[in-house]
């Protein structure tokens, strides 16, 4: 798959899963349970107990409708083990040039964090495919409209603070689409699976709506 199928299905469907665990068991139930409730973006953070494992057995399923990618990237040493063991797409939660040029080495999507401005201009400049606004909670979706003042081009995607009520605003904002975390896999706590599920559909449908302007 190339990278550009594989930001057009990512972006398609408009929601980015965030899966932290303390086991592999577990980020590989989260990431059935994200995936059974449509989301197609899996981000398997390098905090989960051997990530790039994970990362390998979720991407050896030939007929898996999500696309399972490295979140909590780093450094560029840790982006290499991640694309070895199939990763489709690399996020940094903050800008990182030996990062970027791994990803176009092996052109592999690199969605990486900012905040300010120059942040985004230079993670454009290095040739990031998306950019993360993170954290999201701290400015807001009228940050994502302010941003796409001066930079009209730039393919944003807020992380952090993003929920089920105000996922369609991000969309309406601006956002190409939003990334969730605790606030999609917190029924996993309590080990209710079906829950998160049920949470990953609404995020969908919530995407959805915004952009038909409903």
């Amino acid at each position: 798959m190339t990278k550009a199928e594989i930001l057009t299905k990512m972006n398609e469907c408009g929601v980015v899963a965030v899966i932290r665990a303390n086991s592999p068991e577990e980020a590989e139930k989260l990431a059935e349970a994200c995936s059974k409730g449509g989301i197609v973006g899996l981000e398997l953070t390098f905090t989960v107990p051997g990530a790039e494992k994970v990362i390998a057995k979720l991407n050896e399923k030939k007929d898996a409708k999500y696309l399972a990618g490295a979140g909590t990237v780093l450094d560029a040493p840790t982006a290499r083990l991640a694309i070895m063991n199939g990763a489709k797409f690399i996020v940094s939660p903050s800008f990182d040039k030996g990062v970027a040029e791994i990803c176009g080495t092996y052109q592999i999507p690199y969605i990486c964090g900012c905040l300010t401005p120059t942040e985004v201009v230079t993670a454009m400049r290095a040739g990031a495919d998306l950019i993360k606004i993170f954290p999201g909670d701290v400015v807001g979706p009228n940050y994502i409209k302010d941003l796409h003042g001066p930079f009209p081009q730039a393919q944003l995607l807020p992380s952090g603070g993003v929920s089920i009520e105000n996922a369609g605003e991000w969309i309406k904002k601006g956002a190409v689409a939003v990334s969730a975390g605790s606030s999609l896999t917190a029924p996993a706590k309590k080990g209710d699976y079906e829950g998160v599920s049920k949470l990953a559909a609404q995020f969908c449908e919530e995407v959805r709506k915004a952009r038909e302007g409903k």
